[in-house]
């Protein structure tokens, strides 16, 4: 279920490269790249997965309420993040070029059902 629903995502966005279901713990639930993608989404997660852990903290310190989104650009890739409970998130990585609304558009709608099988 985790993995058709990744692949649905990252599928239906342009640029779309990899998706991954990760706890903070930085270990993956399920993943998915397409074959092309030179990314490995594994290590992407596991990297976030920690910057994700420190913005929660620094969200609780400030008091301004908990973590729903991060969205990353950088020159070679962009990266939508959607929080889904206190011990995982899912990834979309795209490419340079990548629809970034249309990622986090997608993730926010398949949220609830994977939501439902956590």
């Amino acid at each position: 279920m985790f993995r058709e629903t990744i692949q649905k995502v990252v599928d239906r966005v342009e640029g779309g490269l990899a998706g991954v279901l990760m706890g903070f713990d930085g270990i993956s639930v399920d993943a998915y790249s397409r074959p092309a993608a030179a990314t490995d989404i594994n290590t992407v997660g596991m990297e976030f997965a920690h910057l994700l852990g420190q913005i929660r903290k620094a969200a609780e310190h400030l008091e301004v309420g908990g973590l729903d989104e991060v969205t990353v650009k950088t020159e070679g890739l962009r990266i939508a993040i959607r929080v889904l409970s206190p011990e995982y998130f899912i990834a979309c990585v795209l490419g340079p070029n990548g629809n970034l609304a249309k990622a986090r558009y997608l993730l926010r709608i398949s949220a609830p059902a994977i939501q439902a099988e956590l």
